[in-house]
């Protein structure tokens, strides 16, 4: 029976992309740099660039690692030591990368009374991306001899970052009954809340927004939820559902024991159950391999049989625990899961979170905006054209069709876009900043042209004065041999009338131009001309 099968090797790396809000004014923003100004105090250092200059230290799985991507996409990756592509700092990656160390293993208690498991935890760790507004949290963990329907529940279970409902027991739904942190001694710093449905209740009415289990509370800190009253210097906000996107290895003795409804559980990522039913309707899952699963090392009949299921949210690598080349660690297929496939995944849900804070910052500028109310509208001409410079800074620094020629690589990364669905949301997000761009082009074009049809009609009747007195050198006024005083007190006169005439034709610019349209009509009678001139003096 399936149910007896045991998954020699399981790992699971969570994803969480995060929203994270402006630590100072400007549009460039380096929230890293919080976490290295509080020095100790922080549980998150920066991890030094495996990618070191001593070739002593710089391994085979590096290079492999390096070699997969594209020029551009290695820049974006590993930073860039000359050019234009470096950034403030030279050298310096687009991506910086933060772990805590102080969590070493998770405790899982799936149900109520029941056995905990134990998972070793081989890192948590936050990436900051320079230039975009996303934080994204991995925690990796890992556990030996696990049994498949065990394996299942945790992929189900675990990485939810509030239960969404509650069953009859209390339990939340859908979640483990209990998630231990332990640290290096044993001890528990922080563990799961999610049977205290008051608290969540509570926190949704107060603040229209999720509580955050406690669990996950405390991995983040000090980046806090930003919620009304929130004075933490590093705040964030969901992107997507609360069920967090991942990376699931299993290595089986023999995986080509797995049923068909066994991989559809697999891959959609439901509670274990019957081997040999599926978890959903057959026609439901009638195109379950054309659509999730990379099949090119599959079902040949030997142990280097290999099967990759990606369905976007989820990305898994199943293969034979027996195959020395998938379960090596360094050069293997287990080294390239954990780093080349981690970052083909990374980059992918990074895509898709920088579009959602996008759109997600273009919906409260319009949020904010009061029609009628000059600041409010000025706020909101700045926000949108600091938006449309955020995203032609993400376009043209990390929006990639393409980021490796090798074919593996490739698939699983177009597999991941189309899921996801990241090109149209990206198309979406392009529209709705060109069109608010576009709406403050034709504002202030409109503008420029009520000032030029102002300035025009100055001009024209200014036009009246300066050939009236002007012909032939003729002046109103022989002022040259009179007293400075007398001249002085003309000049001063001249001007005030000049400047309340300018005023005068100023503010009756728009009934003048008007009147000037209707002049030059010549389907029209001079008696409506007429009326039009009568017009330009009333209130």
């Amino acid at each position: 029976m399936t149910r007896d099968l045991v998954v020699r090797h399981f790992r699971q790396i969570v994803l969480w992309p995060l929203q994270l809000m402006p630590v100072r004014p400007g549009q460039v923003q380096r929230h890293w740099e919080v976490l290295d100004g509080l020095g100790a105090e922080s549980p998150w250092v920066e991890v030094i660039d495996e990618f070191c200059e001593d070739p002593h230290d710089f391994q085979e799985r590096h290079y492999r690692e390096f070699v997969t991507f594209l020029p551009f996409a290695q820049r974006f990756l590993y930073g860039s030591r000359v050019g234009q592509e470096a950034s403030r700092k030279h050298g310096e990656a687009s991506i910086h990368v933060y772990r805590r160390s102080d969590v070493r293993a998770a405790r899982i208690t799936l149900e109520p009374g029941g056995t905990p498991l134990t998972f070793a935890v081989a890192h948590v760790d936050m990436h900051f991306f320079l230039d975009a507004d996303i934080a994204a949290i991995a925690f990796e963990m890992c556990a030996d001899e696990v049994p498949l329907d065990v394996a299942q529940d945790v992929l189900f279970r675990f990485g939810r970052a509030y239960p969404g409902f509650w069953d009859k027991r209390g339990t939340g739904g859908n979640c483990p009954h209990l998630v231990e942190w332990l640290d290096a001694s044993g001890s528990v710093p922080a563990a799961s809340d999610f049977s205290n449905r008051a608290k969540y209740l509570e926190f949704v009415a107060r603040n229209r927004s999720p509580c955050i289990a406690a669990h996950w509370d405390r991995l983040l800190q000090p980046l806090v939820l930003e919620v009304p009253g929130q004075s933490g210097v590093l705040r964030y906000r969901q992107l997507e559902y609360y069920r967090m996107p991942f990376m699931a290895y299993l290595a089986f003795d023999e995986p080509s024991q797995l049923t068909r409804a066994d991989w559809v559980r697999l891959g959609l990522v439901t509670r274990p159950g019957d081997a040999n039913t599926l978890p959903c309707a057959a026609n439901t899952a009638a195109d379950f391999e054309a659509r999730y699963c990379d099949d090119r090392n599959w079902a040949r009949g030997t142990k280097q049989d290999m099967r990759i299921l990606v369905t976007g949210q989820t990305l898994t690598m199943v293969g034979s625990h027996g195959d020395p080349y998938f379960a090596d660690n360094h050069n293997g297929m287990l080294s390239q899961f954990r780093h080349q496939f981690f970052l083909l995944f990374l980059i992918a849900h990074f895509h898709k979170a920088a579009l959602l804070s996008m759109s997600d910052e273009l919906a409260v500028a319009m949020n904010r905006l009061t029609v009628g109310e000059t600041e409010s509208v000025k706020r909101f001409k700045r926000t949108i054209r600091q938006l449309m410079e955020v995203f032609l800074r993400f376009t043209h620094r990390y929006w990639f069709q393409q980021v490796s020629n090798q074919e593996g690589a490739q698939i699983v990364f177009t597999r991941l876009r189309d899921h996801l669905n990241t090109q149209s949301l990206y198309n979406e997000v392009r529209d709705e900043v060109m069109d608010m761009n576009n709406y403050l082009d034709s504002d202030s074009a409109r503008r420029q042209a009520a000032t030029v049809l102002r300035l025009t009609v100055v001009t024209i009747l200014g036009l009246l004065g300066t050939i009236a007195t002007g012909f032939l050198g003729m002046n109103l006024v022989a002022a040259a041999d009179e007293p400075l005083a007398v001249r002085a007190l003309l000049f001063m006169l001249t001007l005030i009338v000049t400047v309340g005439l300018t005023g005068i034709t100023i503010s009756k610019s728009k009934r003048l131009a008007d009147f000037l349209d209707t002049l030059s009509d010549e389907r029209l009678n001079w008696r409506d001309k007429v009326n039009a001139l009568r017009s330009v003096s009333r209130r």
